[in-house]
């Protein structure tokens, strides 16, 4: 049977029981092709259920977007609309049922995105993201507030735009929410699609001045001109904010599991 949706599963395969987790997890969200990218095979195999994937494919160890546009470019042809998903992230049951029926009503949706709920490595939750339809207003101008779990991109929108941009190792996923709300539609629906795993050692203090970094060039070459060149008046202070709203996330994180270096792998 032609399959609709995709979902790439990008991973070193270091951990198999929480990536196991997260394949039960999106056989549970919909009927869907379900790519592993990674560079062994056989580092995992063994400890995983084949039913769980419909594909492999050897990750070239080039980074993590050249891994997730390899597993894009691999899907069938039939697969009209997918994501990615971190192999200890998890999605919620039904929610690629759902959030394909929101984009099959409405043509111009390139994107939909819900509620995504934040867990430390315990599986207690820590923050609950249920942004909303600003969040998309904020894209240029703010936090990039759009859960990507749980997500999900139309491929032919994706295509169009020329995929994700290797240029970027952290905010890759924002480049490409901007670049898709110039296209078409982003669209909030009011339903928790999925829980992303906030490591205790997850977020480097090097992994967020990066991203912070990105993110602040992104949304400022998304800006016109004229705008650009003042744009630093907010954006300084902006970036500040999210580095530091990430650190408090991770010191929470930390404070609500009793041994740090207890992990699920």
């Amino acid at each position: 049977m032609n399959k609709k949706i995709g979902i790439i599963v990008p991973t070193l395969g270091t951990r198999p029981f929480s990536l196991a987790q997260c394949l039960k997890s999106i056989r549970l969200a919909g009927d869907c092709h379900v790519t592993v990218v990674s560079p062994d095979k056989s580092a995992f195999l063994s400890q995983i259920d084949l039913p769980l994937f419909d594909q492999w494919v050897q990750d070239p160890m080039q980074g993590l977007v050249t891994a997730i546009n390899l597993g894009v470019e691999s899907l069938p042809k039939s697969v009209q609309y997918f994501n990615w998903l971190g192999d200890d992230d998890t999605l919620t049951p039904n929610s690629l049922t759902h959030s394909s029926q929101v984009m099959i009503r409405d043509s111009n949706i390139v994107c939909v995105f819900g509620k995504c709920q934040y867990i430390n490595d315990d599986g207690d939750l820590i923050w609950m993201n249920k942004s909303g339809r600003f969040a998309v207003s904020l894209l240029r101008f703010g936090p990039q507030l759009i859960p990507q779990p749980g997500s999900l991109f139309l491929r032919a929108a994706f295509n169009a735009v020329g995929a994700l941009d290797p240029i970027y190792k952290q905010a890759f996923d924002l480049d490409l929410l901007i670049k898709l709300s110039k296209i078409g539609k982003i669209q909030y629906t009011p339903v928790q699609l999925s829980s992303f795993r906030w490591h205790n050692e997850s977020l480097s203090v090097e992994n967020r001045k990066i991203t912070t970094t990105e993110a602040k060039l992104i949304r400022q070459l998304a800006l016109p001109k004229p705008i650009r060149r003042i744009s630093n008046l907010w954006e300084i202070p902006l970036s500040q904010l999210i580095y530091f709203a990430g650190v408090v996330l991770t010191r929470v994180s930390q404070r609500m599991t009793p041994n740090p270096k207890k992990k699920i792998s």
